[in-house]
């Protein structure tokens, strides 16, 4: 904060040297006096402090990616769907109550239907409410069925909230026995991988879903199906 004041007193006093003898109290009255007379100069230091804060988020999510890249690929207890030596990976990062999601899931749906060279790690991240925990939740113990891919379809496509009633009939349409559900829904593995969704995402510096790694790309929010494919490219193209 200092820095800052400094900063705007200095545009005020080009030829003051002694700059950094100043009292915090005479800085302040500097700064004051030189953001009444340009006003502007609070829009560039925001600027600049937005642009400093995004490089250094840029930077960590780059290093956790270059850390934590094989458990993203290949973490046992991350759900995924394609050839499990597919020449290009997309994690993603979701909820079931984001409509964004929702929108995304659609062409997910369609890259994966063009093009058998992908697999996608899914990544529950519930995040908007005890709704979303029920359905990441009811999903993850779904793989105790057999049937995540088709728990996932469904809770994607459902109309409204993810709330317990609806998520426990999408279960019961796709034939699940809810009675295992409702236990495997509380084990260890369960609460494990949505833990570390939480920790991956915070690392990656994603703050909503859905989110996507993609090679060496950190793509938050949701991307149209021909960005998508570009993206895939560019990762095999990287290797």
């Amino acid at each position: 904060m200092r820095h800052l004041f400094l900063t705007a007193a200095l545009a005020l006093m080009p030829f003051a040297s002694a700059a950094q003898d100043l009292s915090d109290e005479r800085i302040k009255e500097l700064a004051l006096q030189a953001i009444l007379e340009n006003p502007q100069i609070i829009m560039e230091a925001v600027a600049i402090l937005d642009e400093q804060r995004n490089a250094a988020q840029a930077a960590a999510g780059a290093e956790t990616l270059r850390q934590q890249r094989d458990f993203l690929l290949n973490d046992p207890n991350a759900p995924s769907v394609g050839d499990a030596n597919a020449g290009a990976v997309i994690v993603e990062f979701f909820d079931y109550n984001c409509p964004y999601c929702k929108r995304a899931a659609v062409d997910v749906k369609a890259l994966l239907a063009a093009d058998d060279d992908v697999r996608i790690v899914y990544r529950e991240w519930p995040i908007l409410g005890e709704g979303s925990v029920l359905a990441a939740r009811a999903a993850l113990a779904a793989r105790e069925q057999g049937k995540y891919p088709e728990m996932h379809e469904a809770l994607m496509e459902l109309r409204g909230r993810a709330e317990e009633a609806s998520i426990l009939s999408a279960a019961r349409e796709i034939g699940l026995n809810i009675d295992q559900l409702q236990q495997d829904m509380q084990s260890a593995s369960v609460t494990d991988h949505i833990e570390a969704s939480r920790g991956l995402a915070d690392s990656l510096g994603f703050s909503g879903t859905p989110a996507f790694v993609i090679g060496n790309a950190l793509v938050p929010g949701a991307v149209p199906l021909e960005e998508l494919q570009s993206l895939v490219a560019q990762a095999r193209e990287e290797g």
